[in-house]
């Protein structure tokens, strides 16, 4: 048995389900709100690689190490992103939460923090992780501000560890967060949910 079962997370405005094939079209409009493939720190994928980008996450899925989610608004069901569990450790209960991006129109608002917030309540609930990770881009200084506000400490950077799209070979800035640091991060998080919801 898998130890990332397939499941929907739903709540605070948001819905992440298990990503699919049906996805690929919503996922092509999403990536084309701010022609997101642009940027060189992430891997969001050119509307015509969207399908291939989908079945390699499947794939993925289907060896273990991944488990993808489609970021959906709850409201309208309009696809918003993805996310994923990755790396995923059985043996030592340690997941990492990445391959994350969203829209334009949904960047720097609550769905971030809500899609977190549901990734790290069930990995620290139904799957007792011990540890949950991150990684990210040396230069992707708006993903490690993110990863930051989550409550996630800095591991290191591991130097000459990745291909960027471009070619080029990237640093990679790792993070984490263990169980006993989850309770106060879970405050932080609903806290600045609250401030989001005052905002509107």
């Amino acid at each position: 048995m898998a130890f990332v079962q397939p499941i929907t997370l739903q709540g605070r405005g948001v819905r992440l389900q298990p990503l699919a094939l049906e996805h690929v079209e919503g996922l092509a409009a999403a990536a084309a709100d701010g022609q997101l493939w642009r940027l060189r720190v992430t891997s969001v994928p050119e509307p015509e690689a969207t399908r291939a980008y989908v079945e390699t996450a499947l794939a993925m899925r289907e060896a273990g190490n991944r488990f993808p989610f489609v970021v959906l608004d709850d409201a309208s069901g309009r696809v918003l992103g993805s996310t994923s569990f990755h790396d995923i450790l059985p043996a030592v209960r340690r997941v990492e939460i990445g391959y994350t991006w969203y829209a334009r129109s949904a960047q720097r608002s609550h769905v971030n923090t809500a899609a977190k917030l549901l990734l790290l309540e069930h990995a620290f609930g139904p799957l007792a992780c011990h540890v949950v990770g991150w990684r990210t881009d040396n230069f992707n200084f708006a993903s490690q501000r993110a990863i930051e506000r989550l409550g996630a400490k800095k591991d290191g950077v591991i130097r000459g560890h990745a291909l960027r799209r471009d070619g080029t070979i990237r640093d990679t800035v790792m993070y984490s967060m263990r169980a006993g640091e989850w309770p106060e991060a879970r405050a932080q998080l609903l806290y600045l949910l609250e401030q989001y919801a005052g905002a509107r």
